[in-house]
């Protein structure tokens, strides 16, 4: 499961990697960076000094109010290859053995892990 989304009242909220994030798009949730400072509040419009503020931080997904069914559970940035990201998952799949695999927070950091081998060549 990569890049899933979140009917909520009002609209359609969802994560959409930084690379498909344009000028003009509203936050739906804070951004903070890997260490969790916050860098932008939510229902900020976002301008491109944003946008590389966040890449230069290493923020690789935004909440995005407006995003959602549409788009798809399995949008994956356009630079990841799915066959790459595939074998990535597999290659990572033994790091997470003694885990569960089915719970939430495990399922993200397999998936943002995936994505970083693939897009960085580490984890």
């Amino acid at each position: 499961m990569l890049y899933g989304f979140v009917e909520l009242p009002g609209g359609c909220v969802g994560k959409v990697a930084i690379e498909n994030i344009e000028t003009g798009m509203v936050l739906a949730s804070d951004v903070h960076d890997r260490s969790g400072r916050m860098l932008l509040g939510a229902g900020a419009e976002l301008t491109q000094k944003h946008l590389v503020i966040f890449r230069t931080w290493g923020v690789l997904e935004a909440d995005i109010e407006g995003h959602g069914s549409d788009e798809g559970p399995d949008q994956i940035p356009a630079d990841v290859d799915p066959l790459e990201l595939a074998a990535a998952e597999q290659a990572l799949a033994p790091l997470f053995q003694h885990t569960n695999q089915a719970h939430p927070a495990i399922i993200e950091l397999m998936r943002f892990a995936a994505l970083r081998k693939v897009q960085h060549g580490t984890v």
